[in-house]
């Protein structure tokens, strides 16, 4: 049991120094000063419908912990996608997450990043890519291709730490609902649904 604890605690404090580590070499790529809790990683899975056979697609994985919840909420290893920009969480994540579908690129060329899987569609797309680092133009770019990417109806999860979604509703083609505001974050997180209307 005392092993155990220890082991843990290491391993937390392994994934919190990685997790500086790679703010401190890429602001833009990083944008919490903490991994995602626990409680706020479970808010995010449990919009999957692991009834629908389709993958699910994750941006933005940092140290894995969302990936653990998306995991653990039934997505089989193999019906999970996760793009990291990071290279050095890429590696982690690897040797972390056997039989993860990782891609290191870039969330905002799926095109490109997604390669074979460029065509596939998603049951819901989960995602912690740092909105708030980047021209507002390019948030909603991303958010219509991730939209194109998953059945009419189904949801973009992202986390961010401002007051207010972290894109604007654009023209009616989508709809920004408000999941949750996530006390038991560093700093606390707000949670964001955007669906096709």
């Amino acid at each position: 049991m005392k092993f155990n604890l220890k082991r843990r605690l290491e391993q937390k404090f392994d994934e919190e120094i990685r997790f500086f580590k790679g703010m401190m070499q890429g602001p833009k790529a990083v944008g919490a000063i903490a991994p995602t809790s626990i409680f706020t990683a479970r808010r995010m899975a449990s919009v999957i419908d692991t009834g629908s056979g389709l993958p699910v697609l994750e941006l933005g994985p940092g140290t894995g912990a969302i990936t653990k919840a998306i995991l653990a909420h039934g997505v089989q290893p193999e019906k999970l996608v996760s793009v990291e920009y990071s290279a050095d969480f890429y590696r982690h994540l690897k040797a972390s997450y056997p039989g993860v579908n990782f891609i290191h690129g870039d969330a905002f060329d799926l095109d490109k990043t997604l390669g074979a899987l460029s065509g596939v569609t998603f049951d819901s797309v989960i995602s912690a890519v740092p909105l708030l680092s980047f021209p507002m133009e390019q948030r909603i770019r991303l958010v219509e291709d991730l939209l194109d990417r998953i059945p009419r109806g189904r949801p973009v999860v992202q986390i961010s730490y401002g007051p207010v979604s972290p894109v604007i509703a654009k023209g009616g083609s989508y709809h920004i609902q408000h999941l949750d505001f996530m006390v038991r974050n560093l700093p606390p997180a707000q949670l964001w649904i955007y669906r096709r209307t």
